[in-house]
């Protein structure tokens, strides 16, 4: 179930950037737009502003010549931080309007539309994969097959890192992650919070990490290595 309000937040970028910003308040806020101040871009962040997009890459060792894919990149809101570390990031998306919206905002990346579940590119091409809050948009069998091109397109070695809804773990948070579901999301959402993310990587290959909860439980970390 999802109402007019998911069509809103896809079709209008101000409505998404409040909608987001009200949901990140929890981990530390979204990235905020400067109001096209000369002595910003567009997508600096203020102080304590755009923690949950960072929270994926926590912990991860990226230098300038780190070959990184931003998968499902949206409008560029991880993007942002991940061209201030390598000077190779790619990012990937299959709406069109998305990645218009990226090239504006973050052009120093190159940027592939494509679907997550049959990517256009090399074996064994990138160092990182990361994404963030765009799994519970698919559909299990999708799931699974954009898990198996991620771990097709990573170096041996190479890191996937996402972060994405979890069933919460304090019962104080469950009202609010429900309500956001139901107004934002569809019933992909709700079968990703009964998915075992770190069982079904490993059984795809991947070494996984312990998961790293966030939000009273209702966000997961997840890093997985090739």
């Amino acid at each position: 179930m999802a109402t007019i309000l998911r069509n809103w937040s896809y079709r209008y970028q101000w409505f998404y950037d409040s909608i987001s910003g009200l949901a990140a308040l929890s981990v530390g806020g979204e990235p905020a737009r400067c109001g096209g101040s000369p002595r910003c871009s567009d997508w600096r962040t203020r102080k304590g502003e755009g923690r949950l997009r960072q929270l994926a890459l926590q912990g991860l060792t990226i230098s300038k010549d780190t070959k990184v894919l931003d998968l499902c990149c949206g409008s560029g809101q991880v993007t942002q931080f991940l061209v201030k570390l390598s000077q190779n990031v790619t990012g990937l998306d299959a709406s069109p309007l998305s990645l218009k919206r990226a090239q504006q905002n973050v052009p120093q990346a190159k940027y592939v539309e494509a679907f997550a579940e049959d990517m256009p590119f090399a074996d064994h091409e990138f160092d990182v994969v990361h994404t963030s809050v765009a799994l519970h948009e698919m559909e299990q069998q999708q799931l699974r097959q954009i898990l198996q091109e991620v771990n097709r397109v990573l170096k041996p070695g190479g890191v996937f890192t996402l972060v994405d809804f979890h069933n919460p773990t304090n019962p104080l948070f469950v009202p609010g992650i429900w309500v956001f579901l139901l107004l934002f999301e569809t019933h992909t959402a709700w079968q990703l919070l009964k998915t075992d993310l770190p069982a079904l990587l490993t059984e795809i290959g991947f070494e996984v990490g312990e998961p790293k909860l966030y939000a009273g439980g209702s966000l997961q970390v997840i890093q997985a290595k090739k």
